[in-house]
């Protein structure tokens, strides 16, 4: 007689234990549609730059909108603290490592100031670009006011692990259904991995869904809290509550997958996974404009009792509209990631990337090293 089970666990798979299946049909790279839609707003670059301050400011929001993505202003860090910025993002750069992790939960107990959130987010207004803000669920009954009213057009809403129920014995917590109410543009929450949370959020009227708990690569949340799920089971399980959400109310809610890539590649699986965006960190850290001058570090960094991320040193790569669209002569995939996603969809015969989601995927862990065997000898010491 078998023994009795605790509990089951299911096989959950990254990104470097799939691979893509070509198609029957292929299609010119350049015929592709890559168009990425959150409510009335459409970009034709499925890639968001996350609200990190390494990331994204003013300036990097602006020209992400020119090349035609979208940049998300982070409002709970630097930009909404500090009148001077670059000079507070400097320190955080020189810091040495055994003082960083003090350094960022000084610097980011200043208080919020609203009048530096309208600044901020008037700057990019006027220069014609959409306007993407992110604020935590403690800050967001307020400040989403105080940024709609500001101008902001995108209002993102991101912690660790997002749930439309909270249980608190101290406050009442952040109701999206009552927020949406109130606030009459897109709402982007995140971030989730379950098909069940994923579907009770959708349920509130959001627009949008971050995917991904732990994966960034300046973000310590699974050797912290031991939490998470690699990222194409993530999407993948938040992808069927989207279809099901869409099947029972005519409904499309965007599923933009977060953190954990790093590749053209990765990126591919993504949507090939079911994603209808994605969100990038690290990567966009790595452009030449961007604020954190090769420097990139964890959104849960500065907590004040349990941190969870880390400062790394990503380096700087090269200009934002390099990494998006090429040309490159690196041959790993860490550069031109538009034309990675084109070129990948022309081979499935994805026209869309709705038709991405389509595409068969087989688990493949070996994938990357085989035949790769003169790769690996060349590359080793």
């Amino acid at each position: 007689m078998a023994a009795p089970k605790f509990k089951e666990m299911q096989r959950a798979y990254g990104f470097e234990e799939v691979a893509i299946v070509p198609g029957d049909v292929t299609i010119n790279p350049d015929q592709t549609n890559t168009d990425f839609k959150i409510g009335n707003f459409t970009f034709h670059v499925p890639i968001v730059a996350a609200a990190m301050d390494a990331a994204v400011d003013t300036d990097f929001a602006i020209l992400m909108h020119k090349l035609g993505g979208l940049a998300v202003l982070n409002l709970d860090g630097v930009q909404a603290r500090y009148k001077n910025p670059e000079e507070i993002l400097a320190k955080i750069v020189q810091a040495p490592d055994n003082e960083i992790t003090s350094l960022l939960q000084k610097i980011y107990s200043e208080p919020i100031k609203d009048k530096l959130i309208g600044e901020r987010i008037q700057t990019i207004k006027k220069a014609g670009a959409t306007c993407a803000i992110s604020l935590i669920p403690a800050n967001t009954k307020r400040l989403s006011m105080v940024a709609k009213e500001a101008g902001a057009d995108i209002i993102v809403i991101q912690s660790t692990v997002t749930t439309a129920r909270h249980i608190s014995k101290s406050y009442r917590g952040l109701i999206f259904s009552e927020l949406r109410k109130n606030v009459d543009i897109p709402i982007i929450v995140g971030n989730c991995v379950t098909y069940s949370a994923a579907l009770e959020l959708m349920k509130t009227g959001i627009d949008g869904i971050l995917v991904g708990i732990g994966p960034g690569a300046a973000c310590t949340t699974r050797e912290v809290l031991g939490v998470g799920v690699p990222q194409v089971t993530a999407t993948m399980n938040c992808a069927a509550a989207r279809e099901t959400y869409f099947k029972e109310t005519g409904k499309y809610v965007a599923l933009i997958t977060d953190g954990g890539m790093r590749t053209g590649s990765d990126v591919c699986k993504a949507f090939a996974s079911g994603a209808d965006a994605v969100m990038l960190g690290s990567i966009m850290a790595q452009a030449e404009e961007a604020p954190g001058k090769g420097y990139h570090w964890g959104m849960s960094h500065p907590h004040p009792s349990l941190p969870r991320g880390t400062r790394i040193k990503a380096g700087v790569r090269a200009p934002l509209e390099r990494l998006l669209f090429g040309p490159t002569s690196v041959t790993d995939g860490t550069e031109n990631f538009v034309g990675a996603l084109r070129t990948s969809m022309g081979v499935c015969g994805a026209m869309t990337i709705k038709d991405m989601h389509k595409v068969k995927m087989v688990i493949a862990p070996s994938i990357k090293t085989e035949g790769k065997y003169f790769q690996a000898i060349q590359g080793s010491p």
